[in-house]
């Protein structure tokens, strides 16, 4: 049976330790896939798996994960969960480089991260002990080859306060990392890798458990003899020179009540015509347990005739498994889960408190097996996962409460049920049963959720990306599957985000005004939150509203920033529940962090509006006509932030030639904008003015240093002759251009340089000669078409040479839209992007 490959849904592949090289290849199994699946994907799995596991137990983890990049060039994913389940940390599947996590830094910086307890993780990366206030040390390291970054190797582990990670274990998962890099690194070629599926769930080895010792015997019953392989021979510590044992030599290694019986056993097993298999367990000198089983039938060989044999096997349990008989005896329910959450073993009393056979729950999850464990009891378990100390709880469950209590250990949890009066903090707003139950405050998501959000909204910047933010931590942490945001705007609401809901529900919404008698409407105007606890108490407390087919909750929050109106905010919820008194609280405090962030955010956007239409007013809007010379110009605003940069490129007609230009001024917004005005305008007056390249940029570097604006730019300054393809070229730290000769073959120019503009007034700008040949095509272009984080830039020069040379002959407009193309894709970009083609034709014979 082979792995799941890496595009198949909710994928598990087990580890079976460091000592083989992967599963166990009998019964003509295939690890790499040839059983018709895809084998790249396939091998990449079982190499991913493999690396992970290795990792966690080269440094005694109990858990870890293997983040990979993705075809986001900003989002990393996570490829494989060992040790966790991973639905339990959805909201860590992806991670964008540029948030304050280890992972982040860890593939940004290539540098590995090393947190040896809580308190060290939550001085350094705060807003990761938010999501998971827990006790535990973490390790990270990159994933890397020379100087590509693959992504980052995290694991997990028991916390050591106070004692920082040691050189030894910091070698270990650096050598698995490198190691991991190096095989990746091997694999590359196209696909190129990356990861967009699901995360693979690995589990891994016990931690505690002894391991099994089994040895095969067999018994001389009419000679009194037994002889052993090596195993059976190590269980009982026998030498071999010490064979055949007599049986009562046997007997002796073992209680003498188990001896009786064993002979009792043998002589059943032996006076038996048919074939047998009988068991039996017995207890050492030393006091193992033991497990033996009997196979097979007598047999009569022709050298011994009447001699009869029993053959079998001896199993060392080691400390013993847990005895199902002693736990059904038990007034209580024990529940039994492996670190994955998957149920392992539930006695009698479990059964009847969940009203789910045994034979329905075994090797399924928990949480998806039993309808009492919800979205608002998930922290509980990622609690137990990665502390070591027992979390207690409540749940619901019919007309009875349930006391439930998690057990935490390296290899799973031990999970208890009771039977519970009904609690004092029990939800006051609890929804009639014809509707539905309540559930209680989660008090986990009470301490810490308002925290993540808030540290989370920080770094939103626009309403887009506060939305966003409010998606991925408001609604997993209450349970809740829609939400809809709503901005005031000239006494109107206008929506301005929603997920989960019917497509086109809202539409109806959409505008409304203040006066109207909508739920959404009144908890603005009043400032109150309003609670429904089904779509029922919805409709009778605004009677003919429209509904949609959900017959769940719904909560609706005003969004109020110092006093001040923002808007409102929906949530809803698939089934009916009550809201308890600290989820009130919570979810209102919530709120106001919300229109806090979105306050800023539409200061953000004004402002953006402006940058942006100070850069438009400032870019050429067309390219004068050249005889002799094509030139087009593409421009791409980023998507983070204030959207707005300094990148910018002209063609300017100097009486001499066309200069191509092109230029980036650091930093984005207003003051980017206006600067790159600036030296636009001096790069035009000094080249139209007849200086030379070189005085060009010396010229504008002076400027630049006496505007003082506290920024710096780089830029490209080409002086061509149409006529016969001369050219003469200055560079003050920008990337090299690329020049595509007649033949498609296609070069990065090695442009002589000096320093980025606006650093020193002194530097030099040495000129460089080169010419175009007729049918030759100059690419000039600023760093946001081929810097990626995680990735060295050279890398992304390449890609866009090898693509320049691939054009063929395309209209040079075409060609431009295909080089800028897949970033235009990207729907994250962290910086803008400017492309300037120039193509010089034949001059007319």
């Amino acid at each position: 049976m082979r792995p799941p490959a890496a595009g198949e849904h909710a994928g598990r592949v087990t580890w079976y330790g460091e000592g083989g090289s992967g599963p166990p290849a009998e019964h003509g199994s295939d690890p790499v896939g040839r059983d018709g699946g895809d084998p790249q994907s396939d091998e990449l799995a079982m190499v991913l798996a493999q690396a992970e596991a290795g990792a966690v137990e080269a440094v005694g983890g109990f858990a870890g994960g293997l983040y990979l990049r993705s075809r986001a060039p900003e989002q990393l994913r996570l490829a494989v969960i060992a040790g966790l389940p991973p639905q339990l940390f959805r909201q860590w599947w992806n991670m964008h480089v540029n948030r304050p996590f280890p992972h982040s830094d860890v593939y940004r910086t290539g540098q590995p991260v090393y947190l040896g307890d809580a308190e060290e993780a939550m001085r350094r990366y705060p807003q990761l002990m938010a999501g998971l206030p827990f006790p535990f040390a973490s390790l990270y390291v990159p994933i890397s080859h020379e100087r590509e970054c693959f992504g980052v190797l995290a694991v997990l582990r028991p916390a050591t306060p106070g004692v920082p990670v040691s050189d030894a274990d910091r070698r270990r998962i650096h050598q698995v990392g490198t190691r991991l890099g190096a095989t990746l690194a091997g694999m590359v070629g196209p696909p190129r890798i990356e990861w967009d599926a699901e995360p693979l769930a690995v589990t891994l080895q016990s931690l505690t458990s002894p391991p099994l010792r089994i040895g095969a015997f067999d018994w001389n019953l009419e000679a009194g003899t037994v002889t052993g392989d090596a195993g059976w021979r190590a269980i009982l510590g026998v030498r071999p020179e010490d064979l055949p044992l007599t049986a009562e030599a046997v007997t002796a290694r073992i209680e003498p009540e188990d001896a009786y019986g064993l002979w009792a056993l043998g002589r059943r097993s032996a006076e038996s015509d048919r074939p047998v298999t009988r068991r039996m367990r017995l207890q050492a000198a030393d006091g193992r347990p033991h497990l033996l089983e009997l196979t097979g039938r007598r047999r009569r060989p022709s050298d011994e005739a009447g001699a009869t044999h029993l053959t079998g096997y001896l199993i060392d349990l080691g400390a013993g498994p847990v005895v199902a008989e002693s736990a059904d005896r038990l007034p209580f329910g024990v529940c039994s889960l492996d670190r994955l959450g998957r149920i392992s073993y539930l006695n009698d009393h479990a059964e009847r408190l969940l009203g789910r056979q045994r034979a329905d729950l075994i090797g399924r999850a928990l949480w998806e097996a039993v309808d009492l464990f919800g979205p608002a009891h998930e922290d509980h378990f990622r609690a137990a996962m990665l502390s070591p100390d027992p979390v207690h709880f409540l749940v619901q469950h019919t007309d009875e409460w349930l006391s439930v209590t998690l057990h935490p250990g390296l290899d799973g949890l031990t999970v208890t049920f009771s039977s519970k009066e009904q609690p004092a903090y029990a939800p006051s707003s609890a929804v009639s049963p014809e509707t539905g139950v309540g559930s209680p405050a989660d008090r986990t998501v009470a301490l810490y959720r308002p925290v993540a959000l808030a540290i989370a909204l920080t770094e939103a910047v626009t309403a887009r990306q506060v939305s966003a933010v409010v998606t991925e931590e408001l609604l997993p942490a209450f349970g809740g599957r829609q939400l809809a945001i709503y901005l005031l705007s000239n006494r109107h609401l206008h929506l301005a985000w929603e997920t989960g809901f019917p497509r086109g529900f809202l539409n109806r919404f959409e505008g409304v005004g203040l006066d109207a008698k909508l739920p959404g409407v009144e908890t603005l105007t009043t400032g109150r939150p309003l609670f429904f606890e089904s779509m029922q108490h919805l409709a009778g407390a605004y009677p003919g509203i429209p509904l949609d087919a959900h017959v769940g909750a719904r909560a609706f929050l005003p969004l109020i920033a110092s006093g001040r109106p923002v808007g409102s905010c929906i949530l809803g919820f698939d089934q009916p529940r009550g809201f308890s008194p600290e989820e009130r609280t919570v979810l209102t405090a919530l709120a106001g962090l919300i229109a806090q962030a979105l306050e800023r955010a539409q200061r953000y956007d004004s402002e953006a509006a402006l940058a942006r239409g100070l850069q438009d007013a400032l870019l050429p809007h067309r390219l004068p006509v050249v005889e002799h010379l094509d030139t087009v110009g593409r421009y791409l605003p980023g998507t983070q932030g204030m959207e707005v940069g300094g990148d910018w490129y002209d063609v300017i007609d100097t009486g001499r030639g066309p200069a191509l230009i092109i230029g980036d001024v650091q930093g984005h917004g207003v003051q980017a904008a206006a600067t790159m005005g600036q030296l636009r305008s001096a790069v035009r007056a000094l080249a139209v003015s007849g200086h030379t390249p070189v005085e060009v940029m010396s010229g504008t570097n002076r400027l630049l240093i006496d505007l003082d604006p506290g920024l710096f730019a780089s830029c490209c300054y080409i002086v061509l002759d149409p006529a016969t393809g001369r050219a003469q070229a200055v560079r003050a730290g920008h990337p090299q251009p690329l020049l595509r000769h007649p033949d498609g073959s296609t070069e990065v120019l090695d442009l002589s340089g000096g320093v980025v503009l606006g650093v020193d007034a002194n530097a030099p700008y040495p000129a460089t000669e080169l010419t175009l040949e007729p049918g030759a095509v100059l690419a000039l272009f600023t760093d946001g078409l081929v810097e990626q984080p995680g990735t060295d830039i050279d890398l992304g020069i390449e890609r866009l040479r090898r693509t320049l040379a691939d054009m063929g002959s395309v209209p040079l407009a075409d060609a431009a839209d295909r080089l800028i193309n897949e970033a235009r894709q990207t729907p994250d970009r962290p910086d803008d992007i400017a492309l300037l083609l120039a193509a010089r034709w034949s001059t007319p014979a």
